[in-house]
């Protein structure tokens, strides 16, 4: 890195390492996550108040359903506007069904056991709410889906657009947190498809089975470090993928 960051946006990860249920049955709700989201983000409210994002992502959830979920506000009270959305949604839930983790995580967002939070303190582009992080990557393979929150301080967010435009990818826009969620995104795509490959050249044929192996041998770590490698500037950045690997580079 060759710049320090001159501002601070917040940041906020979490992941519960216990089944929801075990949440409801110790401490008598299923909103833990949540409230501790909540806290995390209100500790740091005065370093964005330019805009709020939250992104979840449900482990262990059957094909079919919903299992990553995000808000993003620009609001004048963005962590309060963010919530406000997301609480109103269990209102005339029973006691039973409030109890029940498998109802629950089968029929409302926001009910996973994996966090990303960020709040934004605007140094470029306007204040919108496509400006707002986490950013969201999405694939139909789980382990190729990407979620990213962050603070950058890029210096060659020009050459690191000239890169991905070389592989053949048509970037919507220049912005450095675009760029690098493409570009991790890019060599996550590559990593999946060399255990794919390397899988199906093993002998097995079921693609659900391959799907659940890459998931268990995905090496974040080598995918990052290829990211990182053009990366110049300042930054520190988190990330979930889809099928519950998390992550955090500076």
């Amino acid at each position: 890195m060759s710049d320090f960051l001159q501002h601070e946006c917040g940041i906020a990860m979490m992941r519960l390492k216990k089944p929801l249920q075990h949440y409801i049955d110790k401490y008598g709700t299923a909103f833990y996550g949540l409230n501790k989201m909540y806290l995390l983000m209100e500790k740091q409210h005065n370093r964005g108040q330019d805009g709020a994002g939250l992104a979840n992502i449900k482990l262990d959830v059957p094909a079919g359903s919903r299992y990553i979920s995000r808000v993003r506000s620009v609001d004048s009270r963005p962590i309060h506007d963010v919530f406000s959305r997301i609480m109103p949604r269990f209102e005339g839930l029973t006691t039973e069904q409030l109890q029940d983790a498998e109802f629950l995580q089968r029929e409302f967002a926001f009910t996973g056991e994996l966090f990303l939070a960020h709040l934004r303190y605007g140094t470029y582009g306007k204040n919108e709410v496509e400006n707002c992080h986490p950013f969201l990557r999405q694939n139909n393979w789980r382990t190729r889906n990407l979620v990213v929150a962050g603070n950058f301080n890029m210096t060659n967010t020009d050459e690191l657009f000239q890169k991905l435009v070389a592989l053949g990818q048509h970037p919507k826009e220049e912005a450095d947190t675009v760029t690098i969620l493409e570009r991790i995104g890019h060599f996550l795509d590559e990593e999946n498809q060399l255990l794919f490959d390397k899988l199906k050249k093993d002998g097995i044929d079921d693609h659900r089975e391959i799907s659940a192996r890459i998931g268990e041998s995905l090496d974040v770590q080598k995918i990052l470090t290829h990211a990182a490698n053009s990366l110049d500037g300042g930054y520190v950045m988190c990330g979930l993928i889809g099928h519950g690997d998390a992550f955090v580079m500076r």
